[in-house]
């Protein structure tokens, strides 16, 4: 589903985002990928949304080579892949349903389907019956359900979440993290960049760390190591 094969991002001179990292997610995985601060993890995750475009290697994202991705195909890539981010961008003059809609409608969706998706992906994430509230009535768990329910409604094959639970309290956090566990039970692959040890713990699944912008540990049912 998602390959890298010696990918490098560099931004002049000595900064590096990325060093000659090549990996492979399977579809309907879920992956952690870790490290400190400046070890790359923003740099993959903008790479992986096309948002920056690598200096040297190859990503194919479902058999899609993105590597040199032109502008005008980004939107639908951006269709493929449902983004979470930790702040979360809602919309406050919108309600709950007018968030969630608004992405089918930039992107030309008819409003008999928008009527019929909405309330399902809203169901999902357990807000239908916060449709009708603006994001300001919400907790901010419930805020970033709404962001869940907007990158899933395209149907996308992956699911990058960037620090989803970094403004929330443990409760919350816990919450969100089921929700994602959800998520990919449903059979779509989801990519957690993270640095919160004890998320990353609890799940027990694959963990990929990043180190100085390289590869430095990959285990399939792994830990955020404090000495990595």
């Amino acid at each position: 589903m998602i390959v890298l094969e010696r990918v490098s991002k560099s931004y002049g001179g000595n900064s590096i985002g990325l060093d000659d990292v090549s990996l492979h997610i399977p579809a309907g995985e879920f992956v952690s990928i870790v490290g400190q601060s400046g070890a790359g993890k923003t740099t993959l995750a903008k790479l992986l949304m096309a948002e920056e475009q690598p200096s040297g290697g190859r990503i194919e994202i479902g058999g899609w080579d993105i590597t040199r991705i032109k502008p005008r195909e980004i939107p639908e890539l951006r269709r493929q892949i449902g983004v979470i981010f930790q702040d979360y961008k809602l919309l406050p003059k919108k309600t709950v349903y007018e968030n969630v809609s608004f992405s089918l409608e930039v992107a030309g969706v008819k409003g008999r389907i928008i009527r019929d998706v909405v309330p399902q992906v809203l169901s999902i994430v357990g807000l239908e019956e916060k449709m009708h509230r603006f994001p300001q009535q919400l907790s901010g768990g419930e805020q970033q359900r709404v962001v869940i329910a907007r990158s899933l409604v395209h149907r996308p094959k992956v699911l990058l979440a960037d620090e989803p639970t970094g403004n929330l309290d443990t409760l919350n956090t816990q919450d969100i993290m089921d929700l994602l566990v959800k998520i990919n039970a449903f059979g779509t692959t989801v990519v957690l960049v993270t640095h919160n040890r004890e998320v990353v713990n609890a799940l027990r699944r694959r963990v990929i760390t990043l180190k100085d912008g390289t590869v430095a540990s990959d285990h399939q049912h792994g830990k955020y190591l404090l000495h990595v």
